[in-house]
């Protein structure tokens, strides 16, 4: 028996380190110069049955916002959670940021434009799947996929 309540002792230290640790770590990741303005962020899904989704989400509390159930998409939140349903327009999820919108879709004053985001990311080497044009300006995107194949969509409306 003491043997168990060192042990949780032990796991409960080293989780108060750890994330003592964390806390410190992700402080100094977050105030480091080189934060990117992504924009507002959402997760796209791939649904098979957008009626039942909505229904669904609705009873997780989210509403919608935008989109339409005769055109194949919704968007919908919950308070500043947003989720894009989409029937059968991609495969898989999407990870999906928003440069110079709000979550209310409302344009803000500064953000990084997506195509200095694009030259962010190929400058660290990083593998684009399709990349924005650079000699536009205004509404553009770009796909990325993360090290485990979650796609990436940078998304720009403005």
């Amino acid at each position: 028996m003491i043997f168990v309540v060192q042990l949780i002792m032990f796991g409960v230290t080293t989780l108060r380190e750890n994330k003592s640790k964390f806390n410190a770590l992700s402080h100094k990741q977050i105030s480091g110069g080189n934060n990117m303005k992504l924009g507002v962020f959402s997760v796209s899904l791939n649904v098979s049955d957008l009626n039942a989704s909505k229904e669904f989400y609705e009873n997780l509390g989210f509403k919608v916002f935008h989109g339409e159930i005769k055109l194949d998409f919704l968007i919908m939140k919950n308070e500043n959670t947003i989720i894009g349903l989409f029937h059968n327009m991609f495969e898989g999820n999407i990870l999906t940021f928003n440069p110079g919108w709000n979550e209310n879709a409302a344009k803000i004053e500064s953000f990084d434009d997506v195509r200095e985001i694009q030259r962010q990311l190929k400058g660290k080497g990083i593998k684009l799947e399709n990349e924005a044009s650079v000699d536009t300006s205004g509404p553009a995107s770009f796909m990325l996929f993360d090290p485990d194949g979650n796609a990436i969509l940078i998304d720009q409306h403005v």
